[in-house]
């Protein structure tokens, strides 16, 4: 989505500085990868080393490719989640003010034609996150993903198409903590989303997260019995199990999310690589309360989530199962680059202010 907008900034010669995103579709492993099954790729690559990959690094494609869309309010950089996968970062749009789509003409311009009514960037890229962001869909298309990249089905029928538009822009409203999509019309308030009282996780009587040093949390485990979430000697509650074990790429959420902020921070050091940064050890010697607030939007956001996941895994059933856009009218559009065309032998992007 939209990054916010702020004045561009200037370099001492007062030349505007530009952003621009990196390119690493015009590397030689982003095509290697994207166009053969990542299990050959793994196999080519030990027969021509002599050697067995890390396991790391398998874990780390296996990951990837078991991830549908995660979407932000915000531009991520490299230190944000998947980070290293930066290059798979997809703005809405290409520049601040949210005027010039991030996207192939004749796309939208078909779509509107298909659905008999305008079809814009957004309703796109909800449309994107109606199908794919939930584990339906990688269920669906699990040996389809094997192969990275995104394939969206895209249905010929209006009413479905917007239906999806609609569940897709309370999907990034929750991904975006109410940055995104918020339409208090349309039960999308401005905010941090919270589940109904009575299903809202919360810190009972007797159940407060310490706050000093010697109480600084270092574990978090998981009561099923209790629905509670345990937090050092607080704990949190109700917290269903599917919360509990929500995972994106592979990562378990309240683990990773928990990781960065327990007492002790230490990475395993990998092979060669070198020592975190003396940077890491500064932060707080004690759980803030911001902590506190922060897991209580997480879970959430997440116990949101997972309600709607029947809603759209049954969406995108109807859609499958349904008439859908075809490639070949899609490419006779003009939708798709030319044939032979790759990105890394296109004219480079305009860069952009943000």
């Amino acid at each position: 989505m939209q990054a916010i907008g702020r004045q561009p900034q200037r370099a001492p010669d007062g030349v505007p500085v530009h952003y621009e995103r990196h390119r690493p579709e015009q590397t030689s492993l982003f095509w290697l990868v994207q166009q053969q099954h990542v299990a050959t790729f793994f196999a080519q690559a030990e027969a021509a080393s002599g050697a067995d990959l890390p396991q790391f690094v398998k874990d780390e494609f296996d990951a990837f490719l078991e991830c549908g869309i995660l979407a932000h309010g915000l531009v991520p950089d490299n230190d944000h989640y998947r980070g290293s996968f930066a290059g798979r970062v997809l703005p809405l749009w290409a520049d601040a003010e949210a005027s010039k789509p991030y996207l192939r003409g004749p796309l939208l311009t078909h779509l509107s034609d298909a659905c008999k009514q305008p079809v814009g960037p957004e309703d796109l890229f909800a449309y994107i996150a109606a199908v794919a962001a939930h584990p339906g869909y990688i269920e669906r298309f699990r040996s389809d993903l094997a192969t990275p990249g995104l394939r969206i089905p895209l249905t010929a029928q209006a009413a479905t198409f917007f239906a999806a538009t609609e569940l897709g822009r309370r999907i990034v409203w929750l991904h975006t903590f109410g940055e995104r999509y918020a339409d208090p019309q349309a039960g999308r308030d401005p905010g941090a989303p919270r589940l109904p009282v009575g299903r809202r996780p919360q810190v009972p009587k007797g159940g407060a997260i310490p706050t000093t040093p010697e109480g600084m949390p270092d574990t978090l485990t998981y009561n099923v019995e209790q629905q509670r979430l345990n937090v050092g000697s607080g704990y949190i509650e109700p917290v269903p199990p599917a919360v509990w074990h929500y995972q994106v790429s592979g990562k378990q959420v309240l683990v990773q999310w928990f990781s960065y902020r327990k007492k002790t921070r230490e990475r395993p050091l990998i092979r060669d690589r070198r020592k975190p940064s003396p940077l890491g050890d500064i932060q707080p010697d004690h759980w803030l309360a911001e902590y506190t607030t922060e897991l209580l939007n997480v879970l959430n956001v997440l116990g949101l989530l997972v309600e709607l996941e029947p809603q759209a895994a049954e969406l995108l059933e109807s859609i499958c199962s349904g008439p859908l856009i075809s490639e070949a009218n899609l490419r006779g559009e003009g939708v798709f680059f030319p044939e032979g065309h790759t990105p890394a032998s296109s004219p480079a992007q305009q860069s952009f202010d943000l």
